[in-house]
């Protein structure tokens, strides 16, 4: 029997060292020396402090902000519980999140077609983009909350506005966070 359970023994071991720590450790060291900002997390740091992620949203609720996409983790966007609602089209609690939406933003916005992504979800739950038509929507709500001209936010949000990938891959998109720091800037640089 131990000449059966020695090499088996003795494998486990040789792969737990190879798959277990070996290998986690070279793609570890090669994402840090080719990519280390994506092997970091992608965090934005402003001050020298960690403001956010490019991958994950935030919910930002004022007047005076850039609104991103109704996030399926709850009322903030939790990276723990990264998830879609699992909610179908014919289920009730879908209907009702996306009417509360829908009413919220008519309430700041009067009655301008709402983009659909900021009435819905994305499949994760936790999208930090919002298509630009989405941004270009809110441009009048934020420059009166700032008292800024709409010109200035509505060029802010033409400066953000991301391509597709390579050219081809995807669509259009503004990442919010990155977009909401700018307008503190912007309304920062303004005089008085």
């Amino acid at each position: 029997m131990w000449s059966h359970f020695k090499p088996a023994l003795l494998l486990l071991l040789v792969l737990t060292v190879v798959t277990g720590l070996a290998y986690p450790l070279a793609v570890t060291g090669v994402a840090q020396a080719v990519f280390p900002h994506q092997a970091n997390g992608s965090l934005i740091e402003r001050d020298g402090k960690v403001v956010g992620s490019e991958l994950i949203g935030q919910s930002f609720t004022g007047p005076g902000y850039f609104w991103g996409r109704p996030s399926a983790t709850g009322p903030a966007y939790n990276g723990g519980a990264s998830t879609g609602s699992n909610l179908g089209p014919s289920n009730p609690a879908l209907h009702e999140r996306v009417a509360a939406t829908v009413k919220t933003l008519r309430e700041a916005h009067g009655d301008p077609p709402i983009p659909v992504d900021l009435a819905t979800a994305s499949g994760s739950g936790l999208d930090p983009h919002i298509s630009p038509a989405a941004a270009f929507y809110q441009v009048a709500r934020v420059a009166r909350a700032r008292g800024l001209a709409e010109p200035a936010v509505r060029e802010l949000v033409e400066r953000h506005v991301e391509s597709r990938q390579l050219g081809f891959l995807g669509e259009p998109r503004v990442n919010v966070l990155e977009l909401n720091l700018a307008l503190n800037n912007l309304a920062a640089r303004r005089p008085g």
